[in-house]
């Protein structure tokens, strides 16, 4: 008998609710794979019950050296989602792991989250909702003032990749100019969503609201600090729906108590959960979420179902659709196409 290659979802578990996993389970059936549900903590879980998997799939454990250096059977990671710095991506190259994201997920959710936050913003929604349920109707109308008008005003967008083009397309609908900042974006590209790229410290200098949709990396950490902040308009609103330490928070916490930005709409922090002390959520003009902007329910079952279909191809020989390190030399020889 055929034996049964071996994948574990290594973070699946959370407190005692495991992970829904019906649509991956389904696509590894179909090549005989079996799904593994497990809880890991921290590395040296890892490494005690996933170093005979084939696959391994995860939403956001430690993937360093020292753990991929122990999956000696491991072909590939899969990672839900678009972001990946959990992951060494060098490592994995190093032994011969692919890593695979999933890139078009949650394009449309979170794009839609910034642009929700930023109306919210503009039009200060969660102030004048809490004001009116309170019983303050005059302190609601009073408290309008001052408040800019969207037609007309810009937005500057920090990553103009799927989820920034997608943001800057539907900013257009209501009238905003868009500025992009991204050393890597093809400059056609930019341009056919009509965003005109700029230096950072130009976009941050001439944008009412900024939104930042960066990846996490080495060269993003901090990238918004304080010297950036003081770059920004007493106006300007600053939305993150992108990662939490592309932000230096206590930087962004002194701009607001400062008052040297107006306000913040925030779906990701630098520690996550966030700390119930933290200012932010003392703040009544930085609107607060529970890094949920990629969340739709039918956004995670395709999520779900490409990262079982990703796990399948190459377990059955196939190369997957997207590949971070292209650089690697695979574990088996997989045939493209």
């Amino acid at each position: 008998m055929e034996k049964r290659h071996k994948v574990i979802l290594v973070d699946g578990i959370q407190g005692d609710q495991a992970t829904p996993v019906l649509e991956e389970s389904e696509e590894l059936a179909r090549i005989n794979a079996e799904l593994i549900i497990l809880g890991c903590e921290s590395e040296d879980d890892i490494i005690t019950q996933a170093q005979d998997a084939d696959a391994i799939l995860t939403v956001g454990a430690p993937m360093t050296r020292r753990v991929l250096e122990k999956l000696p059977k491991c072909q590939v990671i899969v990672r839900y989602g678009i972001g990946y710095d959990t992951v060494d991506v060098e490592a994995a190259t190093d032994n011969n792991i692919l890593l695979v994201n999933i890139p078009d997920f949650c394009v449309e959710e979170v794009s839609n989250h910034a642009i929700t936050l930023l109306l919210a913003g503009a039009k200060k929604i969660p102030q004048l909702n809490n004001l009116v349920k309170a019983g303050r109707w005059m302190e609601a109308k009073q408290a309008q003032s001052p408040m800019e008008s969207i037609y007309g005003q810009t937005l500057g967008i920090i990553g103009c990749g799927n989820i920034g083009r997608t943001t800057a397309k539907k900013a257009k609908c209501f009238g905003l100019e868009v500025l992009g900042y991204d050393p890597y974006v093809d400059k056609a590209l930019a341009a056919e969503f009509d965003i005109t790229l700029v230096d950072l410290p130009g976009l941050l200098k001439k944008s009412d609201y900024i939104s930042v949709h960066t990846a996490l990396t080495e060269e993003t950490y901090h990238l918004i600090g304080e010297e950036k902040f003081k770059l920004m308009r007493l106006k300007a609103f600053f939305i993150n729906t992108a990662r939490g330490s592309v932000v230096d928070e206590p930087a962004l916490i002194r701009a607001l108590e400062e008052g040297r930005i107006a306000g913040a709409g925030l779906d990701v922090f630098e520690k996550e959960p966030v700390d119930p002390e933290n200012p932010l959520l003392k703040m009544d003009n930085v609107i607060v979420m529970p890094h949920s902007a990629s969340y739709s329910d039918a956004a995670f079952t395709r999520l779900r179902r490409s990262v079982g279909q990703e796990a399948a191809r190459i377990l059955s020989g196939r190369w997957p659709k997207n590949v971070v390190n292209k650089a690697c030399r695979p574990k088996k020889d997989l045939k493209r196409g």
